[in-house]
């Protein structure tokens, strides 16, 4: 999209292109997506789109493959991210809806292949491996393309898992490159543009894995369908809300603390809770009804090992329910008995829970 913007060679936000589309009757009130950048010297434009456009967020997919491959480096780009990357619209005026939040796109590594090769493999493209991004932020999990390693394969899984859950829990638009959802393979090509047969072919006959990963997708569809908590039209605040005393967003560490500055700064940090509350959305349905939704707790672990987290009670009696615990491919919905004050994070996984009130009220 900054090809179409750029007057003679540099990208402006004031340029014809952009006031033709404003000014049409029709075009100016529709959705529009751009793909921000081009191979243009300033063509990367993630986050420079006028208001009433949203935009692929490229520094939301960086940032995740990072996490989710173990890469250090904090987590506080990653909080960025998560909760809609204000960073980049709120300045301009823009929602946490500009950002279309995506993992895989058309080009590059499936998901599968994110995290089956380390390097690409496009020989295929009759063009010496030359062809496409060498710069892909994946990880093989151990063996490089197909294995029969148990272990590996498992890992695999869970880490599609996660980033699936990740997608579908930011704020923001999430965009699911279709096939991903079923462990969709190009064998490592990560440029098959030019490759119209069963190397790009979506295949419907599924292995037992893939369709555990299909119903994965689903059930966590389902739940970001369910929960208004992450369907903000606005940006956290970070802070209790005016009138209610209740914070919106908090940042945690696994012995349940609130993230301090030492914690934002390290670049060891490769765990993260986050709670959502749901008594302060500060916002109102089609009929100007208040919406208020349940609190959610929100773990993520991207370490090797497990980690015991801290599980904070805002009141006696109140347990938490396990919604969602990508170690697995399945979760029932379960309660951690009362009395129980911390959970075991297993390595690399992601965890989603809600609060229950004493009188067992969720919300």
């Amino acid at each position: 999209a900054s090809a179409l913007a750029r007057e003679l060679h540099d990208v402006d936000k004031l340029g014809a292109f952009f006031d033709i589309i404003h000014q049409d009757p029709v075009l100016s009130q529709v959705k529009l997506i751009a793909e921000p950048w081009d191979l243009g010297d300033g063509g990367y434009q993630v986050g420079n789109f006028p208001v009433g456009w949203t935009e692929w967020n490229g520094k939301y997919r960086d940032t995740v493959r990072k996490f989710w491959k173990g890469c250090g480096g904090g987590v506080s780009e990653l909080a960025t991210r998560l909760t809609g990357s204000s960073d980049l619209y709120a300045q301009s005026g823009r929602r946490p809806y500009a950002s279309i939040n995506f993992i895989t796109c058309h080009d590059g590594f499936t998901l599968h292949d994110l995290v089956s090769y380390d390097n690409k493999h496009n020989e295929a493209d009759k063009e010496d491996n030359k062809d496409g991004s060498d710069d892909n932020l994946s990880w093989n999990c151990g063996a490089e393309g197909p294995t029969d390693d148990l272990m590996i394969k498992a890992l695999r899984e869970r880490q599609k898992r996660n980033m699936i859950a990740t997608l579908m829990f930011c704020e923001g638009v999430p965009m699911l490159c279709g096939g991903d959802e079923m462990g969709r393979t190009q064998g490592g090509n990560n440029n098959a543009y030019c490759q119209d047969n069963e190397l790009s072919w979506l295949h419907w006959d599924l292995t037992p894995e893939q369709r555990q990963l299909r119903d994965f997708t689903c059930r966590v569809l389902a739940l970001r369908k369910e929960h208004p908590v992450f369907q903000r039209r606005k940006f956290f605040q970070g802070r209790a809300l005016r009138g209610s005393g209740v914070k919106d967003i908090a940042f945690l560490e696994p012995s349940g603390a609130e993230m301090t500055d030492a914690a934002w700064e390290s670049d060891f940090v490769k765990c993260l809770g986050v709670q959502l509350s749901g008594d302060a959305l500060d916002d109102v349905d089609q009929k100007g009804n208040k919406i208020v939704d349940d609190t959610l707790l929100w773990l993520l672990n991207a370490h090797h090992e497990k980690i015991a987290f801290t599980l904070a009670q805002s009141q006696p009696g109140q347990v938490w329910e396990v919604l969602l615990d990508t170690a697995s491919p399945q979760t029932d919905a379960h309660r951690i008995r009362p009395g129980v004050l911390s959970y075991d994070l297993r390595e690399r996984s992601l965890v989603l829970m809600r609060r229950v009130k004493p009188n067992g009220d969720a919300k």
